[in-house]
């Protein structure tokens, strides 16, 4: 039934450039893996130096030569509208791809995934004119203007782990901007991204506007970050990563970059928290959804001594209730890990931290049988700060446990050495909410709740090494158009 499932679905497999799928001769092929049943189902182009090239010149001779630039910004966002239109029409073949090909269920694809990239190209299409530059104070007989114009190409690099959005990120600002776009997506999870672009170009965006090239990051992705005729480069991934594009980016360029990166996120739980099983139960999500595999996971539960050991029994009355399973079955609560390899290393790390002095008070282990890779929702009670499961980015459901007596003990706990992405707060006592808010060095700081929203106007990114800019907002609109000083000086004999 399994095989049968992927067998059916098409897989759109080649760059995609020239408004159509292209596999290079040239190009060698890898396999690709299907995380639910750890099972080649595909082979995947990677794309040398000299596709890289190819693709980007396309690109590069389309934004200066169509007129996608140059075009009134309401008929760009018109394209971006008929795009959203698009996706909501062909969602049930992307949740099957996305479901087959990345760590996603497919009934949290269609009630999340899908919902949420169709209202990201909408509202970045909504930018389109609403921005400008500005007159600057002068001389009398002078005009100077500031004014805002498209980098030209944009090269984007996305991760694994929610592949479809990760792309809608990246390329709904940068065409509502009028640049053109080329992605590299992750070599686990090509695909969905391959069929969104050529859904973009089916809505009416030029030939070449939106591109995207298969391949590795060692090589492919390097080809595109050093390209010269790549204006700016976004990525979102590891920190590790993320510094050798910011230092190719520098060597190369210099050109500005856009990085969402790693986070080892705190969620503080005070004993005033309202209802201790709804706090429970927000905490648990936010470290078992996708099975961990999210940058702002929840990853370190800072809880106050005095409810711990209630509050530890409602998380494992939840994590009881996950049931692991292959993506496209409706019964799956609990996502496979993306691969046998990374399964191996949460493992590894999760047992590190016990030799360090950690208590595993649940799970700890590869839940073996099903074919890939799964891990079991995990706790860590942790004595040391310097234990292993604190220090690095885990992306697995694993939750570390640290207590605190006082508040000021708590914001202490929560600060961490080198990420800073996001943080959770829970707690009744706005006074003390509004002194987290100010005392926590983190990019975005969620009260009551966990993660994300479809407020799109709220900007994503961290402090520290958890990255440089914003994905999401009018930020990351902003951050796609460079611009120009012009001054000019008026004739005297007028």
């Amino acid at each position: 039934m399994e095989d049968q499932y992927i067998t059916n679905t098409p897989i759109p497999n080649g760059h995609f450039y020239h408004g159509e799928c292209h596999l290079s001769k040239k190009d060698e092929c890898i396999e690709v893996v299907c995380p639910s049943t750890g099972e080649v189902y595909a082979q995947m182009p990677i794309a040398s130096k000299e596709t890289v090239d190819n693709i980007v010149l396309a690109s590069y001779n389309a934004q200066r030569d169509s007129d996608w630039a140059t075009r009134a910004p309401r008929e760009r966002a018109k394209v971006l509208y008929r795009w959203a239109t698009l996706i909501e029409q062909n969602q049930a073949y992307l949740a099957r791809l996305e479901a087959i090909g990345s760590s996603r269920p497919m009934h949290e694809v269609l009630a999340w995934d899908i919902p949420y990239i169709i209202d990201t190209a909408r509202f970045f299409a909504e930018l389109a004119d609403k921005h400008g530059g500005y007159i600057g104070a002068t001389q009398s007989d002078r005009l100077g203007m500031v004014i805002r114009e498209p980098y030209g190409v944009v090269g984007a690099i996305t991760p694994w782990n929610f592949p479809l959005s990760m792309a809608m990120w990246k390329a709904a600002p940068a065409l509502s901007a009028g640049n053109a776009i080329v992605i590299k997506p992750s070599e686990l999870t090509p695909f969905s991204t391959v069929y969104l672009a050529k859904l973009a170009f089916d809505a009416g965006l030029p030939k070449d506007i939106f591109n995207v090239v298969l391949g590795s990051g060692r090589e492919t992705g390097a080809a595109l970050c050093e390209h010269p005729q790549v204006g700016k480069v976004t990525f979102t991934g590891s920190t590790q990563t993320g510094a050798s594009i910011m230092s190719a980016c520098a060597m190369t360029g210099p050109k500005p970059v856009t990085l969402e990166l790693g986070g080892k996120s705190p969620q503080i739980v005070f004993a005033d928290t309202k209802d201790l099983e709804r706090t429970a139960h927000c905490v648990a999500k936010a470290i078992t959804g996708n099975a961990g595999q999210v940058c702002v996971s929840g990853s370190r539960l800072i809880i106050d001594k005095s409810i711990e050991a209630s509050f530890i029994e409602c998380l494992k009355r939840y994590f009881k209730q996950l049931s692991p399973g292959v993506t496209w079955e409706s019964e799956t609560t609990l996502s496979p890990i993306i691969s046998r390899q990374q399964a191996t290393r949460i493992q590894s790390i999760v047992d590190q931290s016990i030799k360090e002095g950690a208590d595993c008070l649940c799970g700890g282990e590869i839940i073996n049988g099903l074919g890939g890779a799964y891990f079991a929702p995990t706790l860590l009670k942790i004595h040391d700060e310097k234990n292993i499961a604190l220090e690095q980015e885990i992306f697995g459901p694993v939750l570390t446990i640290q207590t605190f007596d006082t508040e000021h003990e708590a914001w202490s706990l929560a600060q961490h050495d080198v990420y800073g992405l996001a943080a959770g707060i829970h707690s009744a006592n706005l006074d003390r909410v509004m002194r987290g808010i100010r005392k926590l060095e983190v990019g975005s700081v969620w009260i009551n709740r966990y993660g994300r929203s479809f407020d799109h106007i709220m900007p994503t990114g961290g402090y520290k090494r958890s990255g440089i800019g914003k994905d999401i907002g009018i930020e990351a609109f902003e951050a796609n158009l460079r611009s120009k000083s012009v001054l000019l000086e008026f004739d005297e004999a007028y």
